[in-house]
């Protein structure tokens, strides 16, 4: 099994997907009106709007209802990333030092999601990702 993608369901597609064009600093790739999808080296986020959710199950899911899950991206420079998007998001918290060895620093997206900007810092961290 591989793990493909984490999907987001949007009231305001666009408005999510620009969100995560400039933190990823990628361009979305639009398959339809209603999905695009960013695809990283790890894995990839796609976004549904609201009215994807009918094909599927109507109610299954919807927008802006997440308080769960935190969308995460491991960077090369947690304090960078945190100068060069702190006046343009909702900043959840400032870079800091978590107990498991990395420091991170938290945002919400237009819809409400948690997003997670990390850099491995301790030898142990950046043993369990492979980075010296």
């Amino acid at each position: 099994m591989k793990f493909a993608s984490t999907r987001l369901i949007a009231a305001d597609i666009k408005a999510l997907v620009s969100f995560y064009e400039k933190v990823t600093a990628q361009k979305a790739e639009w398959l339809a009106p209603v999905f695009a999808e960013i695809v990283t080296p790890a894995a990839t986020l796609a976004f549904g709007g609201a009215e994807t959710v009918a094909l599927f199950k109507e109610g299954s899911a919807e927008p802006a209802a997440n308080r769960t899950a935190i969308i995460e991206f491991q960077v090369d420079d947690v304090e960078a990333e945190f100068a060069r998007l702190k006046d343009e998001v909702e900043v959840v918290h400032a870079p800091k030092m978590m107990p498991w060895g990395n420091c991170a620093a938290q945002f919400r997206d237009p819809e409400g999601t948690l997003v997670g900007m990390y850099t491995p810092v301790t030898d142990a961290a950046k043993q369990r990702f492979g980075s010296r």
